[in-house]
């Protein structure tokens, strides 16, 4: 049995092979030998999503957000904290749907903010709206 996931790199987007019982051991880059996880949500842009999104092996939890929008401000701190809680089960990353107005129009984003996971892939679920902490990751966790 395979028990090997892949994980892209926040830093360099190399796609890294790590025993699933090493996840929360720190893993490292094989290319450029930095952490894996930080424990922080990773920027998504329309060069690195497509990587993040298809090639990681766990759930990346996508928080879709503009800065002129008061609630995604106000979500942002616990959407981090989120990220504390989540990391290394799932991987947490912004997408500005500003700067990115087409990955917005593809996932028929209509309200921001708006989270959504992914699995190889495919959206799972999503759940528009803001929310604390304790409800982003009650709200994940039902979803995987």
């Amino acid at each position: 049995m395979n028990d090997s996931l892949h994980i892209a790199c926040p830093h360099c987007d190399a796609v890294n092979r790590v025993p699933a019982s090493k996840l929360k051991s720190h893993p490292v880059c094989g290319k450029c030998k930095q952490a894996l996880f930080q424990a922080q949500p990773l920027e998504l842009t329309a060069a690195n999503f497509q990587q993040h999104v298809t090639r990681n092996d766990i759930p990346v939890l996508v928080d879709f957000w503009a800065p002129w929008c008061g609630p995604c401000r106000m979500m942002a701190p616990a959407f981090a904290q989120a990220a504390h809680l989540l990391e290394p089960e799932m991987r947490l990353a912004k997408l500005n749907t500003e700067a990115e107005q087409a990955l917005a129009g593809r996932f028929n984003i209509r309200s921001i903010p708006t989270l959504a996971i992914f699995r190889g892939g495919q959206e799972i679920a999503r759940q528009p709206g803001a929310m604390d902490a304790t409800n982003i990751v009650r709200w994940a966790r039902s979803q995987i």
